[in-house]
């Protein structure tokens, strides 16, 4: 049994992991362009100077360095009165720049990880995997007595560590690999793959990490392997961006176009949608059941004051809908008049493979909904179309969803207020343009004003993501995957923003986060999600 520190000390581990898969490509090509030692040289320069120099792409330029501050690599102050950035050394940049080079395994290892199959072989990409492990595993640092420089040497080695365990894990889990047979009794290799001698070089990397013990050829999970097996799921989204990280020196100095297909009717590239969903679906399980409370409330009124179903835009794999179809059904008024009252459910998403899932899951799980094609950012569409095929309102149903608002598509703002100045730190872009911070929140207010009508009655449950001050963030290394998230985020155009300038927004237009129905993750100065239902003042 696992102690509370133990537990801890896994936990910070699984988020340096994710650090690592995010910041391994960046810095590796911020080493090869020579962005770290013109940083050194000028000491002190803003992103405008260094991206003239660089020639890069300054949007992505400007996620990439704010990533490198979140680490406690860089000092970065963003002048949002100017629509500037201000970038300065500190003690451990050179420390950290010089150590870059180190890198170039982890980036190697993404690019050939997309090609390892968990069960059959392909000995060429074994072989790369073989090698890049087994050179990980020889001492990787000199052991240096100096504060600052050994605390440098783990964190970068906790990152190529993650890079590496990231994509095995998460291939793995989602083939069957941490079934409970194999969590639950000691295993050979030849169980699992059809080239054992080779799979076993794999096995045998987890049993250095401390996951497995090994007895002659036979393997077993250890309480630690344990702990990770069931938050394999937590590396998902990470994971899922490797096609984007792969692509990241086109990204920041390149031609990035054909990473941004966004058409509806085409798979898209920059990420494994699919295992994003896998990944999203496991990780948000532990927020559904805090919003049980609000949906318990809702549906328990007189079934005149209820509303006529649910609408989950961005409804990903369908489980956020089951759950709430399962909460409402065994838990409340309107679950025992479903037969006179039946719940109208609709799962929305803007991705086809998402709709392919969500179908899947809500067959599977017995659940009668209907699944259409949506976009967050036409509401008035989505009222059309409801309304058109089953003569329900939009504003008759409660509307939901998780983890989606900052993934709305790219409309530039209608209202330019010069007056006004954002609060928030992030770095956020459109099309490798940089985009102002005031932009952006504009932009999220005339979003959310869009969906006034539509939640005017009933309202609006969510779940959001936000990031952190890179300051804050790199003072809390290990507790937060903050980089992680503006690293996935940041690159693929999406726009999460801090808490508490999501709650200026909302309350700038008139409606209102309710006060006892409002969570947020870690309850502290690093909450990096939050519940909120949204109802008008």
């Amino acid at each position: 049994m696992l102690t509370n520190k133990e537990k801890s000390a896994f936990r910070e581990e699984l988020f340096r992991h994710l650090d690592g898969i995010a910041i391994a490509p960046v810095a590796y090509q911020f080493y090869k362009k020579g962005i770290t030692k013109e940083l050194i040289s000028s000491k002190n320069t803003t992103l405008k100077k260094l991206n003239k120099s660089s020639q890069a792409n300054d949007g992505y330029l400007n996620v990439a360095l704010r990533m490198l501050a979140s680490q406690g690599w860089l000092d970065y102050q963003s002048d949002n009165f100017k629509d500037e950035v201000f970038i300065q050394i500190n003690s451990k940049s050179e420390i950290a720049f010089s150590l870059f080079e180190k890198y170039q395994i982890a980036v190697e290892f993404l690019e050939v990880s997309r090609n390892f199959h968990p069960r059959k072989s392909n000995p060429a990409d074994f072989y790369k995997i073989q090698k890049i492990i087994d050179e990980f595993q020889k001492p990787f640092f000199n052991t240096n007595e100096n504060t600052e420089i050994s605390s440098v040497q783990n964190q970068i080695t906790k990152h190529i560590e993650g890079a590496l365990v990231g994509p095995l894990t998460v291939t793995l889990a989602m083939n069957g690999f941490f079934h409970k047979y194999f969590m639950e009794a000691s295993f050979k290799a030849d169980e699992y793959h059809e080239d054992p001698e080779s799979f076993s070089k794999i096995l045998d990397f987890y049993t250095h990490l401390e996951w497995f013990t090994k007895k002659e050829n036979t393997y077993r999970f250890t309480e630690k392997g344990l702990f990770f097996a069931k938050r394999a799921s937590a590396y998902g989204v990470t994971v899922s961006y490797i096609p984007t990280f792969n692509n990241i020196e086109d990204l920041l100095f390149g031609d990035f176009s054909s990473l941004r297909n966004t058409s509806k009717n085409k798979a898209e590239i920059h990420v494994d949608r699919v295992m994003n969903v896998w990944g999203s679906g496991g990780a948000h399980t532990t927020y559904f059941r805090q919003i049980d409370t609000i949906v318990i409330e809702i549906f328990n009124k007189p079934i005149e004051e209820q509303p006529k179903g649910i609408l989950d835009m961005g409804c990903g794999n369908g489980a956020f809908l089951i759950h709430l179809f399962d909460v409402i059904e065994q838990r409340t008024l309107r679950g025992s008049l479903l037969e006179d009252y039946p719940l109208f459910l609709v799962g929305v998403d803007y991705n086809k493979e998402a709709l392919k899932v969500t179908r899947a899951n809500l067959v599977n799980a017995d659940i009668w909904a209907k699944v259409i094609w949506g976009d967050i950012g036409k509401p008035e569409q989505l009222e059309k179309d409801i309304f058109e095929d089953y003569a329900i309102h939009l504003n008759d149903l409660l509307n939901v969803r998780t983890f989606l608002d900052h993934n709305r598509m790219w409309s530039e703002p209608n209202k330019k207020v010069t007056k006004n100045t954002s609060s928030s730190t992030g770095a956020f872009a459109y099309r490798g343009r940089k985009l102002s911070n005031l932009e952006v929140e504009l932009n999220l207010k005339e979003h959310f004003m869009k969906w006034e009508p539509y939640i005017s009655k009933f309202g609006l449950l969510l779940i959001e993501l936000h990031t952190l001050p890179p300051e804050i963030a790199a003072k809390n290394i290990g507790k937060t995957a903050v980089t992680a998230y503006d690293a996935t985020h940041g690159f693929s155009d999406q726009y999460i923003v801090e808490l508490d300038v999501f709650l200026k927004v909302i309350n700038e237009i008139g409606l209102k986060s309710v006060k006892k129905n409002f969570t947020k993750y870690p309850d502290s100065d690093i909450a990096t999600v939050s519940i909120h239902y949204l109802i008008l003042k």
